[in-house]
């Protein structure tokens, strides 16, 4: 089926939050602090108010509800940082100002004068952990943790920052409306999550300030925070007017989170077989100043931190540090692309040590249906992860590079055919699916059937956010499903229904799809009982018997429109407790991939040549968007392997554009190969799983186990240098720990 919203992009005709405009609008703009660690003394807005067209200027004494925000489980952050407050990471906001033009408005910003007493900033993550600077820590014990074992491999493994790069700033207009109240149109991740904190800090009830999506220039995690929806609607009641706000890239890099990078202490132990008996960690994240979904992320971290394998001791230890950096939250398999990078270069040297393949030591120890976690719970659905290695060894390989642009370096003509070696890398990732740790997921939507023009539409509203993941097309195909009709339209996604949550955790296709198919079945039960018998079912917009034939033609039954809403919930899930143990998850998805990769291991060029992905998905409900997310999830896979990593120094970031901070493009690209399982989950609508993480979650690890095998190079960090993959140089811990203890 065709994507709704298509037609409209390919042409460059979409709205997008930043193309939003309104009948007298201002122009909103941020000031922010130029350090990472400071108190504010004084602040100075008058002669920034007496600019020309400026409309207002706004500091923290103009917050009139809750001072801070942030995702459920902390509110830390606060919306300005007022004098005598503390600025945590440079980027903070200090005030908003509104003026008639983005260049007043620019100067207007320029033209506050802020007086900082400068601190030294906390940059070290590990040094934080141990002076109790923590967001959180978890341990997970199961069985012995001082478990022995014949054969022992250790290794230190960094992840780099890696920037969700949406091509679509943060951007947003808030539009007061004459009565106290205000609608806002923002790019987001979820729509009712924001409302929370928005209403808090305008001190508004929730009917008083509507959230209204607007078009989301791609996501990955980066829309699950803040960025300027409190301060454009403080922006508009105050000045009675449309305010916009959208942020260049420079100011994008510190208007959103980014994934934590990670520095990863392991030890895997195993019998002369490669049969795993421990596995002890200790992972070290970067939550930057503030929690954001820090929370979250070590629980992934930890949760996944031994892979989808059989392990029957574990000790293992993770925690996010506070430190004077921007906030790291969400972004794609947030959490378990870290730890996978780890424990999947632990199983190669495993391997190694056995004397068996990478292949065949992750076959050996694969996770089944029926087995438990490390933290005691039980896989209750489909977990066909043996199937999948087997299947990704079967699929074909490239052949050998043809041509300069194949080559690494490319265009730069700095590899030649002869000195290129070609390497194979393995990997396997799993991730959980859903909101976990106690939470009770659930989602809203409403379906309405009426009869338009002599025939019948079906009309689907929920709050859900599409970013470009193509869940538009899935609540058409389920409303078509189950309502038997072609004509199916979907209602603006906004707060004036009920909570969908978040588009995160791979979860809006089983969440909110299973809430428009619930609400079109009950749709569907009143029509069968305004036909009455023989009815038995709607297809091709006819009311049909046991055996499809047409009785009459739906239209006709729909007088009055028929119209249900429905909430949809998973089962409850629990919290861990003290060592870690619980069934926390609603459910699992894992995936296998192999990665070939040419690299010229004397200039420490690499460029890779295929990756090859295979993935249970349940059932794949849009078989080509399954396939779509899977190329874009392997497309951030070779950035965050090759080349992406945001730089800092003593607190600040030194790349903050795309010139500096590097993407992969067209041509570098790999070829991807990709085919799907299809074994359907339990409880999920249709039996369909998420799909949307688990390739990135892996892809990076395949990329650097080829490049390892290409190189010869131990290569524990990624994005991996040149330096480092010609052997000028090594990654190094920043300091010794014991695997599963914490830093002291």
């Amino acid at each position: 089926m065709p994507r709704p919203d298509a037609p409209a992009k390919v042409r460059g005709a979409f709205d997008f939050a930043s193309d939003l405009r309104a009948e007298g609008m201002l122009y909103g703009r941020t000031v922010r602090s130029p350090h990472p660690h400071a108190v504010v003394r004084r602040i100075d807005t008058a002669a920034a108010a007496a600019l020309p067209g400026v409309r207002a200027v706004l500091t923290a004494a103009d917050v009139p509800g809750k001072p801070f925000y942030g995702l459920d489980k902390v509110r830390d952050q606060p919306v300005l940082v007022g004098v005598g407050e503390t600025v945590r990471y440079a980027g903070e906001a200090i005030a908003v100002v509104a003026a008639d033009h983005p260049e007043q408005a620019r100067a207007a910003a320029a033209a506050v004068a802020v007086d900082y007493e400068v601190l030294e900033p906390l940059t070290d993550p590990v040094q934080a952990l141990a002076q109790g600077s923590s967001l959180r820590n978890l341990v997970i014990r199961r069985g012995n943790p001082e478990a022995v074992a014949e054969v022992v491999v250790k290794g230190f493994y960094e992840v780099g920052q890696q920037d969700q790069a949406p091509l679509g700033p943060e951007a947003g207009l808030a539009i007061p409306d004459g009565e106290g109240g205000v609608d806002l149109w923002i790019a987001t991740q979820a729509l009712h999550v924001d409302l929370r904190q928005v209403a808090d800090a305008l001190a508004l009830p929730p009917e008083r300030c509507r959230l209204r999506l607007a078009g989301v220039g791609g996501a990955f995690g980066a829309r699950e925070d803040l960025s300027m929806q409190i301060h454009g609607c403080l922006l508009a009641l105050r000045t009675g007017r449309p305010v916009k706000m959208w942020y260049g890239r420079d100011e994008s890099f510190v208007g959103h989170v980014h994934r934590h990078p990670a520095w990863m202490w392991y030890e895997h132990g195993a019998d002369r077989e490669g049969n795993l008996v421990y596995v002890r960690a200790t992972i070290v994240l970067d939550g930057g100043a503030y929690a954001s979904s820090s929370h979250a992320v070590v629980a992934n971290a930890a949760i996944f931190g031994c892979g989808p394998y059989r392990v029957p001791n574990v000790l293992m230890w993770c925690g996010a540090a506070r430190t004077n950096h921007v906030p790291n939250g969400a972004m794609r398999g947030f959490g378990a692309v870290q730890s996978c990078f780890a424990h999947e270069s632990q199983m190669d040297r495993l391997a190694a040590a056995v004397g068996i393949s990478p292949l065949e030591i992750r076959l050996r120890n694969a996770m089944r249906s029926g087995d438990r976690l490390i933290t005691g719970q039980v896989v209750s659905g489909a977990a066909p992860v043996a199937d999948l290695i087997r299947r990704c060894a079967e699929l074909p390989l490239p052949p050998p590079a043809e041509g300069r642009m194949a080559l690494p370096g490319g265009a730069g003509n700095l590899a030649e055919a002869a000195d290129i070696s070609r390497g194979e890398g393995w990997a396997l990732g799993y991730k959980n699916i859903a909101y976990s740790e106690g939470s009770d997921d659930y989602a809203t939507a409403r379906v309405r059937l009426e009869r338009r023009n002599g025939h019948a539409v079906a009309l689907v509203k929920t709050a859900a956010a599409e970013v470009g993941q193509g869940l538009v097309t899935v609540c058409q195909q389920i409303a078509r499903t189950e309502l038997g009709v072609e004509e199916v339209e979907l209602e603006p996604a906004d707060t004036l229904i009920g909570d969908a949550g978040s588009s995160s955790a791979s979860r809006q296709t089983w969440m909110t799809g299973g809430a428009v198919r619930e609400a079109a079945r009950l749709v569907a039960e009143e029509v069968l009982k305004r036909a009455g018998p023989p009815g038995r079912g709607l297809a091709g917009g006819q009311v049909v018997d046991d055996e499809g034939a047409p009785l009459a033609p739906l239209a006709l039954l729909l007088d009055e429109p028929i119209e249900r809403e429905f909430e949809h919930h998973h089962r409850q899930t629990g919290k861990l407790d003290e060592d870690g143990q619980g069934d926390a998850h609603v459910s699992f998805m894992f995936v296998a991939q192999r990665a070939v990769v040419d690299v010229d291991p004397e200039a420490g060029l690499a460029r890779v040549a295929q990756v090859a992905t295979v993935q249970d998905v349940g059932l794949a409900i849009n078989p080509l968007q399954v396939h779509g997310q899977i190329e874009g999830a392997v497309a951030q896979g070779v950035g965050l392997a090759t080349m992406e990593e945001i730089q800092t120094r003593e607190g600040l970031i030194r790349n903050a554009s795309f010139t500096d901070y590097l993407l992969p493009t067209a041509v570098d690209m790999p070829e991807i190969v990709s085919e799907l399982v299809e074994e359907a989950e339990p409880d999920a609508p249709y039996g369909a799983k998420g799909v949307g993480e688990p390739p990135l979650i892996a892809s990076p690890a395949a990329i650097c186990a080829a490049m390892r095998a290409a190189s010869g190079r131990e290569l524990c960090r990624i994005p991996v240098r040149p330096e480092e993959l010609s052997g000028v140089s090594e990654t190094k811990p920043p300091r010794e720990l014991i695997p599963g203890q914490p830093p002291a």
